[in-house]
């Protein structure tokens, strides 16, 4: 392969897998923020996402309502969904003291629940597309191209990631997850509502997956079968590290750019493979993940 056509594969492979990559950081910034808080591992993540989608879908071209509008009404709409299936099912769950894994399995309920729900409304029966909410056009960088989508997700995801770790790092809610997520008895004893911290992480989560939804959605054909995509947020965040936050984002672009870049050099039937790859060679030689610091025993 000539010189000149692998630096333009290198840099349009880079660029595209910047802006896949800011989604599934989102997305595996959802799963990380509810793991490191609470111990949970949201197997709904993905239909979630795929909800939004949807709900988003019909609000602007069923309702008619502009983007503007309808976006904001759709992350508070999922992300108060998340959080009342914190309230009214892990919590019963969790009061109940079983098995940790009965958490697991009620987010693998709720999971089937929703895409049921989808389908059972008739709009997950066929394949749909979402409304364009971009103008088109394109700019280059360098001699890549994107669209004005693509960098309006990339620009966007950046945004939204900038403002949840501004939260986390710089407030009082912030420093009540993460002192939640260190030892949870010592959180309680002085004073953090254990509860309600656990109710918020949920709703910073679908907040996070309902805007990662409205991102790509125009990008890809939906599906009720389009929450899959939350096995490359659990690949971007086993290699970034499960407990660590910029791991998580990390992670996200560094699949973002394999599955580009080897479905650039390499073929398109590749693509799948690659995440997963990527994931056996950081177990095998840093299994805590790329940012995931030493085991540690968590004090409960």
């Amino acid at each position: 392969m000539d010189s000149d056509i692998v630096f333009l594969f290198l840099q349009q492979g880079i660029a595209s897998g910047l802006v896949t990559g800011s989604v599934y950081a989102l997305l595996a910034l959802a799963l990380v923020i509810v793991f490191r808080t609470t111990d949970v591992a949201n197997f709904a993540e993905g239909e979630f996402y795929m909800a939004a989608a949807y709900l988003a879908f019909f609000l602007i071209a069923i309702v008619g309502l502009p983007l503007w509008a309808a976006a904001p009404a759709m992350v508070a709409l999922i992300a108060a969904a998340s959080g009342l299936f914190q309230r009214v099912v892990l919590r019963r769950v969790a009061a109940a003291r079983g098995v940790s894994v009965n958490l697991v399995i009620a987010t693998l309920g709720l999971s089937y629940v929703l895409k049921g729900a989808v389908r059972a409304t008739g709009f997950g029966d066929t394949p749909r597309s979402f409304p364009s909410v971009v103008p088109d056009g394109s700019v280059t960088l360098g001699q890549a191209s994107l669209s004005y989508l693509d960098l309006a997700i990339l620009v966007t995801a950046l945004a939204v990631m900038a403002a949840f770790f501004a939260v986390f790092n710089l407030t009082r809610t912030g420093r009540a997850m993460r002192a939640v997520g260190m030892n949870r008895r010592a959180a309680q004893l002085v004073g953090i509502n254990l509860g309600r911290t656990e109710r918020l992480v949920w709703i910073f989560s679908g907040g996070i997956s309902a805007i990662a939804a409205i991102l790509i959605a125009p990008k890809l054909l939906m599906t009720a079968e389009m929450g899959g995509v939350v096995t490359l947020a659990f690949a971007a965040a086993i290699v970034g590290g499960f407990t660590s936050l910029p791991g998580a984002v990390v992670g996200g672009f560094i699949i973002g750019i394999a599955e580009n870049l080897v479905g650039l050099f390499v073929s398109t039937r590749a693509i799948t493979v690659a995440p997963f790859v990527i994931i056996m060679l950081v177990l095998i030689f840093k299994p805590q993940g790329l940012f995931g610091g030493r085991l540690r025993v968590r004090k409960v």
